[in-house]
């Protein structure tokens, strides 16, 4: 299956948090749309990696994506090498997307940056065609946008997602473990804190005010956008 947009993602929740608002809304304008995870998060505070898993295929189902796929490298320890590369390149020759959202540039977990690099160079070395990957043929998206994650980042463009803000927080939601629970007896974490999720919600209002919505969604572009016309 040909992709539109592959979003890439270090940990089972980075696209939820971050973009699912971006990817509903492209959904819904008939884009075809897809995720990557490359670690089960199994070094994550709560939870275990089989219960990360299911609820990745209970918000998978709640934002209507085409196809989701986890390469099961190691959480906290994965390389930007050779062998982590091609495990993506495959990913990205198979699926052929147009455009790739992925982690942010630089953020509060050192997977994220790494994530980031990752994605990039795995997107332009897909497009070498003397690299081999079986019958698979060489292929580059045309464009690869970085979302914002945990610290503040400015962003170079906002999507807007008021429209489908409860859905985005629904697949957040799908993750039981990984947020705040008041029944549960897993030990504190990060984002198991009743305001984390509070924040995540002002920062999608923060976005959105800067483009004059209730919520959006911000990324970041290491190439200059291309804009033809202002009107």
């Amino acid at each position: 299956m040909k992709l539109d947009i592959l979003v890439m993602a270090a940990h089972p929740d980075d696209a939820e948090l971050s973009c699912a608002g971006t990817i509903i809304s492209h959904i819904a304008a008939g884009k075809k749309v897809g995720i990557v995870d490359f670690t089960r998060g199994e070094l994550g505070t709560r939870g275990t990696s089989e219960i990360r898993l299911q609820e990745s295929a209970d918000a998978t189902q709640i934002l209507g994506i085409h196809a989701r796929e986890n390469l099961g490298i190691r959480d906290g320890f994965f390389r930007n090498d050779e062998e982590t590369q091609l495990k993506l390149i495959e990913i990205i020759r198979k699926y052929q997307p147009e455009v790739v959202l992925a982690n942010a540039l630089e953020d509060r977990h050192p997977d994220h940056g790494k994530g980031a690099q990752l994605a990039i160079d795995a997107c332009f070395l897909s497009g070498l065609r003397q690299i081999k990957t079986g019958d698979l043929p060489a292929w580059r998206p045309k464009q690869v946008y970085h979302y914002i994650q945990d610290r503040y980042l400015e962003p170079d463009f906002v999507i807007d997602i008021t429209a489908h803000w409860d859905q985005k927080e629904a697949a957040i939601r799908a993750f039981k473990s990984q947020f705040f629970d008041p029944n549960s007896a897993e030990p504190a974490s990060y984002i198991s804190s009743p305001d984390f999720l509070n924040f995540i919600q002002a920062r999608a209002m923060e976005m959105g005010h800067k483009i004059g919505v209730k919520y959006g969604e911000g990324f970041q572009s290491q190439k200059t956008l291309e804009v033809k016309l202002f009107l």
